[in-house]
């Protein structure tokens, strides 16, 4: 299909909105009657069978939508900012198609965020229905906002001007799921194994500069995540290699929470496990997905869902108290049933959080939105709300929350969490309110301004080849860091 602006400036955020209402469709965009690079559009495309036009004048805003050459409908309404071309522009997908999104005209990732602004600057209950009127949200989206807002707003307040995180990356897995959209490598290749050795050694060197310029900063360090791809494909030696690396080089002294993304069942071992509790991680993520074993096999999971249930008991009996699970709702061959199944034998088992991830249809993933899959939209909206309602009834409440472009139905992705367990360095890195450091291939540093709004990126490499290949300048990148701190003048040492 075809949409046509004629403000350039607002093209981006409509045309992803257009996008949450056409998933499975490919929009081209026009401004001015010109691609995006200035070039004439194709007669293809100014043939296409279905085109939305946003015209904004002087003093209104026009949103046509026409269908095979003719105008199925056309609204004009008074103002002209961006704000009002995208509820227009919302009103009209929404009467034609017959079809209300939850989220409205949001198509950011941080939903919460906003909506804390908008508390901040017109009190709760304004900024509350403001979310609501202005961007279109639903009653039960800004329900949801709310809460987690309420549960980061205690969190983040417990950060400082001089407080940081620190990530690790680990981006190797035993091998890949089909909804996989991570930069990941498969272990189980040849051309992988050799890159794995030296990418370790490298990681280590990292931290450790990492860890003498945060000193020298005079940076706090408030937590620790190892993610990946999936961690415990390490070794148990290297687990502990790597958790006394971490240990040895930062001040851990004020450090509250130390996560270890374990991952994959097929992978964690008690040794592993082990290893982890003596390098002083206190939460851990044990990620099932679904538990339908027909499922698993399905999306290339090499685990059943009793082997979860093993994993997380030798996690329990070993000591752990505070462990995350995950599920994904729209997994290809999953119904409503078994997802609701899912869910059920992971409340029995009574993590300290749930994580619920709507499958979202990645370029960079084995599965193809545009084979239809996005007719089970429907059926993942049932499956996220029943998840909503009965985690609240098991005394779980959300803490984080996230929205990825093409996700299944518009929809989100929900930390739910036993009170007192939200994940601090989720809240951290999503809602940017302090500096991330970050070690590894594919990791991205963020450098937050102390008491501002500014935030400077540092990437590193994204690939395990590039990044040893190109080890020396990436350490090189890292001075950056003294550099900003030395700029806003947290430190003298920077």
């Amino acid at each position: 299909m075809v949409l046509a602006v004629n403000v350039s400036e607002y093209s981006y955020e409509l045309e992803k909105l257009t996008c949450s209402f056409f998933p499975e469709e490919h929009v081209d965009v026009l401004i001015n009657g010109l691609k995006k690079d200035g070039s004439k559009p194709r007669e293809d495309i100014l043939s296409s069978s279905t085109a939305v036009s946003v015209n904004v004048s002087s003093d209104s805003t026009v949103v046509e939508y026409c269908q095979d050459g003719k105008t199925v409908l056309e609204m004009t309404e008074t103002g002209t900012s961006e704000l009002h071309a995208a509820r227009l522009l919302y009103k009209v997908l929404s009467k034609v198609l017959d079809r209300e999104l939850g989220w409205g005209i949001l198509t950011g990732i941080r939903p919460s965020k906003l909506l804390i602004h908008l508390m901040e600057e017109n009190g709760r209950e304004e900024g509350t229905e403001a979310f609501k009127t202005q961007y279109l949200v639903s009653d039960k989206k800004t329900s949801l906002a709310l809460s987690v807002a309420d549960a980061e707003e205690r969190i983040i307040k417990t950060s400082k001007p001089n407080s940081f995180s620190l990530y690790i990356s680990i981006p190797f897995c035993p091998s890949r799921c089909s909804y996989c959209s991570f930069v990941s490598s498969a272990v189980n290749t040849e051309t992988v194994r050799k890159e794995f050795e030296p990418y370790f050694e490298n990681l280590l060197k990292e931290i450790e500069y990492t860890a003498e310029t945060a000193k020298s900063c005079g940076l706090e360090l408030l937590s620790v995540y190892v993610g990946g791809g999936t961690p415990s494909t390490l070794s148990a030696e290297q687990i502990r290699r790597l958790l006394k690396t971490v240990n040895h080089g930062f001040d851990m002294s004020a450090c509250t929470e130390f996560t270890f993304e374990a991952g994959r069942p097929d992978t964690i071992t008690t040794d592993k496990l082990a290893a982890c509790l003596e390098g002083g991680v206190d939460r851990i993520s044990i990620n099932p997905q679904t538990m339908s074993d027909d499922v698993l096999a399905a999306v290339g999971r090499a685990h059943t869902a009793s082997d979860v249930i093993k994993v997380f008991d030798d996690a329990r009996r070993l000591g752990f108290k505070n462990i995350n699970m995950d599920l994904i709702a729209g997994l290809p061959t999953d119904t409503f049933e078994g997802f609701k199944h899912s869910l059920s034998e992971l409340i029995k088992l009574s993590p300290e959080s749930i994580t619920v991830h709507t499958l979202a249809y990645k370029r960079s993933s084995d599965l193809d939105y545009r084979d239809g899959l996005f007719s089970a939209t429907r059926n993942v909206s049932l499956m996220v709300d029943f998840a909503n309602d009965t985690l609240y009834a098991n005394g779980y409440i959300p803490y984080y929350m996230y929205r990825q472009a093409k996700s299944v139905g518009n929809l989100e992705n929900v930390g739910w969490c036993k009170p007192g367990f939200e994940s601090r360095y989720n809240i951290f890195m999503m809602e940017e309110c302090h500096t991330i450091l970050a070690c590894g291939a594919g990791a991205v540093t963020k450098l937050k301004e102390p008491g501002g709004m500014q935030i400077s990126r540092i990437f590193n490499f994204k690939y395990p080849f590039e990044y040893n290949s190109n080890f020396a300048e990436q350490i090189n990148r890292k001075k950056a860091i003294s550099e900003f701190y030395g700029h806003t003048g947290i430190s003298e040492n920077c």
